[in-house]
């Protein structure tokens, strides 16, 4: 049976209403693919405190989160499923640095689906795009 992964992963917004996209090095599972930056939620840790973690883990810097989920989907991965839980949220100190990813940009809404995005990823991005 495939286990579940309970990832959070961080939609980060900047004043000129760009999305931060962030390129999985080709280490990583899912090589070369773009995703929104986040991780692994661990046992007795809520989503946002998670995301937090993540954050100042991966890229050095502090994120204030918005309450409300934005995207959540379950997605199946050859070897097992993946529960990705997006949540909106803005820098608020520090500057996004990549020390996992091999590269991190600012995307337009307009031009996310420009990228080759893990599939997971896919409904949050799809729903960034068409939002109002």
């Amino acid at each position: 049976m495939k286990k579940t992964i309970k990832v959070v992963a961080a939609i980060i917004e900047n004043e000129q209403q760009e999305i931060l996209c962030a390129l999985r090095s080709p280490e990583m599972s899912l090589p070369n693919m773009w995703e929104f930056p986040g991780g692994k939620v661990e046992a007795n840790e809520d989503i946002y405190s998670a995301l937090i973690r993540e954050i100042d883990e991966e890229l050095g810097c502090k994120i204030k989160t918005f309450k409300e989920v934005f995207n959540e989907n379950t997605h199946e991965y050859e070897t097992f499923y993946i529960n990705l839980i997006s949540i909106k949220c803005k820098v608020v100190d520090g500057t996004p640095t990549p020390s996992e990813h091999s590269k991190l940009i600012w995307l337009n809404r307009e031009n996310l689906e420009s990228l080759k995005w893990a599939l997971a990823d896919i409904p949050a991005v799809e729903q960034l795009i068409n939002e109002e």
